[in-house]
């Protein structure tokens, strides 16, 4: 298999997070975002979606990191990433895809490079937008946890899920932008403490080939 990622990318980031808790061997692809080689024509051809992260797996590419994570947790089921309940397993999802749907895709880096470059919108403006975006998606994602989680170690219960992996890289923005998380405490206490676990650590951007 072979990770399409750059560093910064969120995305790119819970897919290594799964990779590490799979404990499955990738090699490492980087595309920077900054300098567009996600646009380049090899890897439209790979990836005609051109975003990051793809999987390659015998030549095909699977794109969207959730539809990556899904396909890793298929085809190495240890450790579980979603619960065995069907209802469970729904609220799992629906903690993940706050975070990957209506969360990720305001801020991501293509939505800020048009709101400067298009819409004229200031460094405080479009740090304004960002923090407005996370205060908004952490608010009602607080409330889940809360009723959820076990002991505030993981999003749902008392084992790692999806949730978690898309949790982390998510809160790892949250700082980089200076955003308030005071009001949110049970999503500070568990990404607390899962970027002790190793498989988090590890995939960490500063930790990445590519990282400057």
């Amino acid at each position: 298999m072979k990770l399409y990622s750059y560093f910064r990318s969120s995305a790119a980031y819970r897919v290594r997070i799964a990779l590490n808790l799979k404990g499955l061997d990738c090699e490492y692809a980087s595309k920077s975002l900054t300098k567009n080689e996600h646009l380049a024509e090899d890897y439209l051809a790979l990836n005609p979606q051109g975003l990051i992260p793809a999987l390659e797996v015998d030549g095909l590419a699977i794109s969207q990191s959730l539809a990556i994570i899904e396909y890793l947790n298929e085809v190495q089921p240890q450790p579980p990433l979603l619960p065995p309940d069907p209802l469970a397993r729904a609220q799992v999802r629906s903690m993940a895809l706050a975070i990957a749907c209506d969360i990720h895709p305001l801020n991501n880096l293509r939505v800020l490079h048009y709101l400067r470059r298009e819409l004229g919108q200031s460094d405080d403006g479009v740090n304004s937008w960002y923090r407005h975006w996370i205060a908004e998606g952490f608010r009602g994602l607080e409330l889940q946890v809360a009723k959820y989680s076990s002991e505030q170690r993981y999003c749902f219960g008392d084992s790692l899920s999806l949730a978690d992996v898309c949790l982390v890289p998510q809160m790892y923005n949250a700082r980089r932008f200076n955003c308030d998380l005071s009001p949110f405490p049970a999503l500070v206490a568990i990404g607390t403490h899962l970027e002790t676990l190793p498989a988090f650590e590890k995939a960490r951007p500063e930790a990445q080939p590519d990282a400057r």
